[in-house]
Parts: C-alpha cells; sequence; structure tokens
C-alpha cells in the first residue's frame, strides 16, 4: 500500500460563528486519514483568498454546497493516485486547477480544507505528530502565546476602534506558565470591569466585550487588570495590540469613532506610537491599512526597535507582499494565516521569506474557528515561535491552547520555549 490519495471528501459543518464551512477528508491507499476544516475571518483584506458562498437566503447567503460540489466534482478526481508527501505538487494541482488569482473558482474554503487535509494524512501514514511531521527532524520551539483579553473592531461590534487587545508574557518560561499567567490577567480584567459595571459577556474570539468610552479607557483597564493579578506590566506581561486600521479606512483618513476623530495616515502612525509609548506594549498588528505601507514604515522607523510591528492585511502571508513590505521596511514581524493565501505550500513560502528577512513569524487563527488544532502543529512544526488564537474561553480558542499543553508534554525535556526568541533582534535585545 502506498501514501497516494484514494479519495478526497468534503462535508459542509459548523464554525464559532454558527456559520456553515468545509471539512475536507483525504483517505490514502495505505489506510491513513487526515481531516481539516476551513476557518473564515470577519476583518478580511482585499488580496486575501475569497471563500465560495452560496448567496441567496439560505443560511443568510453562507452556505458551502458550491464549495463542497467543487470537491467532489473537480478537487478529488485532479488529486486521486498522487502522492500526499508531495505537498508542493499538491497545492500546485489545486492553484492550477482553481485557475485564479484568489482561489474565487474552487473557493478558498475548498482550497485550504483539501490542502491541510492532505498534510494531516501525510503525518497520518508515516504514524507521527503533525508538528513532528513538518520539524523533519529539526528541533524546533514551543511558540509564545498571544492571548486576546477584549475583542473590539469587527469581532465586537466595533465597540473599540482596536480589533485586539492582547497579552503576552515572553518571560514565562514555558507555555503551560505563559498560560497560568493569562488566566490571572482574564479573570482580573473581569473582575475590573464587572467592579465598574460595563461587563456584557464576550465577543466573536472570546475576550471580554469592550464596553469601553474609548481606547485608552480600554489599555488603562489592561494595564490594570495585570497588576491586579500580581503580575508587572512591561517586565512579566506585555500588551499586544492589534489594531485592524483596515477596518478604520485608509491612507486618506482613517475614522476613530469612539473618540469622534478623523486623522490622515501621518496622524495615524503618532497615534499608534503614542500608545506604545504610553503603555506596556510590546507587539502592535496592523496600525495601517493594506495598502498604506507609508504609514505602516512610519510606525516601524519610529518604535521598531523595541516594538514588534506585524503585518497582517498589509501582507496577506504572500510572500510577494512579504518581500514588498521588507523593500518598504514596513514592519518587522509577519501574521500567517493559511486561509488567507489558501494553501499549506503558500502560507509556508510567506513565513520563509519573513524568516529571511529576520523578522517575527506568528501563526494565527481567524475569528471564525472550529475545534480544528492544525495551526498549533503549524506553529510548531515551522518553528514560527509565536502563536495566536484569540482568547482564553470559547472551546475553540481553547482546542488549540490545549493541543499546545500536549505538544509540550510531548516534547518532554526536549522542549525550549521560544520566549524572547521570537521576536525580530532588537525586540528581542530589549527582553534581555
Amino acid at each position: 500500500m502506498t501514501n497516494r490519495i484514494a479519495t478526497v471528501l468534503a462535508r459542509q459543518l459548523w464554525d464559532s460563528r454558527g456559520r456553515p464551512t468545509v471539512e475536507a477528508e483525504v483517505r490514502l491507499e495505505n489506510g491513513a486519514i487526515g481531516r481539516a476544516i476551513a476557518p473564515a475571518g470577519a476583518s478580511r483584506g482585499a488580496h486575501e483568498a475569497i471563500d465560495l458562498r452560496d448567496g441567496g437566503d439560505t443560511f443568510g447567503g453562507m452556505g458551502v454546497a458550491k464549495a463542497v460540489a467543487n470537491v467532489a466534482a473537480e478537487i478529488a478526481p485532479a488529486l486521486a493516485g498522487m502522492d500526499a508527501r508531495d505537498q508542493a505538487a499538491i497545492d500546485r494541482t489545486l492553484i492550477a486547477l482553481d485557475g485564479t488569482p484568489n482561489k474565487a473558482r474552487l473557493g478558498g474554503n475548498a482550497v485550504v480544507a483539501v490542502s491541510m487535509a492532505v498534510l494531516h494524512a501525510a503525518a497520518a501514514a508515516e504514524r507521527v505528530a503533525l508538528w513532528r511531521y513538518l520539524a523533519g527532524g529539526r528541533k524546533v520551539r514551543v511558540p509564545l502565546p498571544e492571548i486576546q483579553i477584549f475583542g473590539g473592531g469587527a469581532h465586537a461590534g466595533r465597540r473599540t476602534d482596536i480589533q485586539d487587545f492582547m497579552v503576552m508574557a515572553p518571560r514565562a518560561g514555558s507555555f503551560r506558565r505563559a498560560l497560568e499567567i493569562t488566566d490571572d490577567v482574564y479573570r482580573a480584567a473581569g473582575q475590573l470591569m464587572e467592579a465598574l459595571g460595563p461587563l456584557c459577556g464576550v465577543a466573536d474570539e472570546g475576550g471580554w466585550w469592550p464596553n469601553f468610552s474609548s481606547n485608552e479607557q480600554a489599555l488603562d483597564t489592561l494595564t490594570k487588570a495585570i497588576e491586579r493579578a500580581g503580575h508587572r506590566p512591561g517586565e512579566d506581561v506585555f500588551i499586544s495590540l492589534d489594531i485592524a486600521a483596515n477596518e478604520l479606512g485608509d491612507a486618506t483618513g482613517y475614522r476613530l469613532a469612539l473618540d469622534d476623530r478623523k486623522l490622515d495616515g501621518a496622524a495615524m502612525a503618532e497615534e499608534a506610537i503614542g500608545w506604545t509609548k504610553r503603555y506596556p506594549i510590546l507587539s502592535i498588528e496592523d496600525p495601517a491599512s493594506q495598502d498604506d505601507f507609508a504609514t505602516m514604515a512610519a510606525v516601524t522607523r519610529a518604535v521598531g526597535d523595541k516594538v514588534q510591528v506585524i503585518g497582517d492585511d498589509v501582507l496577506v502571508t504572500n510572500a510577494a507582499r512579504v518581500a514588498q513590505a521588507a523593500e518598504a521596511k514596513a514592519c518587522n514581524a509577519a501574521l500567517i494565516k493559511v486561509n488567507q493565501v489558501g494553501t499549506i505550500t503558500e502560507a509556508h513560502d510567506a513565513l520563509e521569506a519573513a524568516r529571511a528577512q529576520g523578522w517575527g513569524m506568528i501563526v494565527s487563527a481567524r475569528s471564525g474557528e472550529t475545534e480544528d488544532v492544525t495551526i498549533a502543529h503549524l506553529s510548531t512544526g515551522w518553528d514560527a515561535g509565536q502563536l495566536k488564537v484569540g482568547s482564553f474561553t470559547r472551546s475553540e480558542r481553547m482546542a488549540k491552547w490545549n493541543e499546545m499543553l500536549r505538544i509540550e508534554e510531548e516534547m518532554g525535556a526536549d522542549a525550549v520555549f521560544a520566549g524572547a526568541s521570537a521576536f525580530t533582534g532588537p525586540v528581542a535585545a530589549r527582553l534581555g
């Protein structure tokens, strides 16, 4: 029996928002099986792969029957007989079969589910955990988690302009300890909000619903939560922000609705820079929109020696855009989301392009997630150094954090927590 693909199936499942999504199941001739479920983002860049939705009235137009049908009618016959271990050939076939620059014909949701499922099947055939299969015998690090405490922006009815208020504990020493510290801060933040009166449940990714009157009130509350939890802001625990400025406008004007202000690119850069100076911020993501390289570069030039500046919508997990951003000195870290580009191979190419620049690398979930834990293995096996999943509640998030605990335990004495080494050189040096 061989590692050749025997069958490829797809089915409709449901994601964490109660929306349809695609699960692919790949069976090899040797009996090995791989499954994977496509995630979906709410905050999406214009340069991303496009999910194929059915439209119409059923499921609010979010059905995936067409994408599932494409797997059966076109993808399965094209991949039948191919060697699952040759991921690059599998993904080239998927890209050529789709024939569009953004996977719009077959559907990014169909393509990414199949690409990931093939990877799982190949690891299953080798009878090793996926992270070990990806590591290929290399020593890899346990990633540093980046965990949401307050959810905002498109994930919480735009209650705050900033999308994610997160924490990082690079000096925790282990993944397990980093989660324990985060639990301290998460509970303290909830207690503070309850005492103040604005505790209103959780947002899309499990962070507390951000019922604040300003972005600064959220930052003040998060800093106080770190202190109330018994940790030192800027020493033990740092703040990480995803501004998701693509949702606020573009270089011609960014609107901060909470403050009722409109800022041009230069003023938006100053706003983000100011936050990094007033609060214990170690990382800031997308301080400018997807094509505003000038504002991204202004922030990186001002604080990039002390703060991680992450490109998400500006890079869209695309190696060519990583090269373009590097030329413009627009950021010093790359967010890697497989469904943003559509295939495992393209996502890995983007990650390696970032690594070649000496940047930080963060494998990330989307706001619409499931019990799928693929990204925990990608972050570890690819030695990315950082993992961003969402908050510290809701099972679609905890499934990934808990999978990381299993991976760290499996590594045993060989487990090395990425900690400060996860950042680009100058930022890592700041942490000592």
